[in-house]
């Protein structure tokens, strides 16, 4: 089982809010993807969650059980950080055993439990070395292993993959990812990158000064963001807006149309407009386009488009794809 809930959780530092009274709930198995800009309290509820936290007034319960006041060790659950917090004297072997022992284990099952880790995590070869022979993504590979000895409930990830480049980045995306499909244990992951809550997550929360905006599957807050904030923060590159007419030709105080739902025409269209900056990408072209009062809007188009700083387009937005929004910012 790995069953989270969250009731009229809040989090107070002194004076100050960072988490107003919010509801929550985790099912067993499923990846569940904190996400939000710097500041929005993400970190800070993975935490009370873990019981790293105190929380200042609500319950939280896990597989049923209230561990609103439970330390820790006591929560069965594993928690891996952005620091691979690795112990650069131990072997690859000991580190990923290192809570096992603290535990007490009898070696025999402590030595079960490693090996298997290993294989999942294809670390079998390197179990001998010490960290500073692995690279970046064999280290967080390793933390992860420690995690899952421990065979926990659920496993808490805070942005494990900030400190890695582009490309491991993306290797680990896709080796967690896989790792889930193959424990089938719930996974709740912090990041700020919305690409990664994008291709992880099977829930989605978007969080925004504590605040939880919008929870859904990732093509649920794609296509149907419940407000603005969420609309401009999901999806890359983000959403446009405009207000003035075109927003009035719809009913709304603004309208939001997604790069790619804009038709580009170097001959007749809705908005006229001149390319500023354009990112020739191989696959897809990123168009910067001045379309005068309408702004600055962002297109997504084929990679075979070849336009340039200064040429004149047209655009068209699909009438069917337009979000419509009120004067707070409320999905229409």
């Amino acid at each position: 089982m790995g069953t989270i809930t969250l009731a009229q959780v809040t989090k107070s530092f002194g004076d100050v809010e960072v988490i107003p009274p919010l509801d929550l709930e985790i099912n067993d198995g499923e990846f569940v993807v904190f996400v939000g800009p710097s500041g929005c309290g993400k970190s800070t509820l993975l935490r009370l969650i873990a019981g790293l936290e105190d929380v200042t007034s609500g319950l939280i319960r896990i597989d049923g059980t209230d561990a609103t006041a439970l330390p820790p060790a006591r929560r069965s659950l594993a928690m891996v950080f952005q620091s691979y917090a690795l112990y650069p004297h131990m072997s690859v072997r000991k580190n990923i055993g290192f809570p096992l022992k603290m535990a007490g284990m009898n070696a025999a099952e402590a030595d079960k439990r490693i090996n298997a880790a290993a294989k999942v995590l294809n670390l079998t070869d390197y179990l001998d070395r010490r960290p500073g022979q692995l690279s970046g993504g064999q280290r967080q590979r390793v933390a992860i292993g420690r995690a899952i000895v421990r065979e926990p409930s659920a496993f808490l990830f805070d942005e494990p993959l900030s400190n890695l480049d582009a490309a491991l980045r993306v290797n680990m995306r896709l080796e967690i990812s896989e790792l889930h499909q193959t424990l089938k244990t719930t996974m709740v992951y912090v990041t700020h990158d919305q690409v990664e809550a994008m291709t992880m997550a099977d829930k989605i929360v978007v969080l925004h000064a504590g605040v939880i905006e919008q929870v859904g599957s990732p093509l649920e807050l794609y296509n149907k963001p419940r407000n603005k904030f969420v609309a401009g923060f999901i999806g890359s590159p983000k959403m446009n807006f405009l207000q003035g007419a075109p927003a009035a030709e719809h009913n709304a105080h603004s309208i939001g149309i997604r790069p790619e739902h804009l038709t580009l025409s170097v001959d007749d269209g809705a908005w006229p407009g001149t390319v500023g900056v354009a990112e020739h990408l191989g696959s897809d072209t990123f168009l910067h386009v001045d379309s005068g009062a309408h702004g600055i809007l962002n297109i997504r188009t084929s990679g075979e488009v070849d336009l340039h700083h200064g040429d004149k387009v047209f655009l068209t937005p699909d009438p069917a794809r337009l979000h419509r929004f009120d004067a707070s910012g409320l999905t229409l």
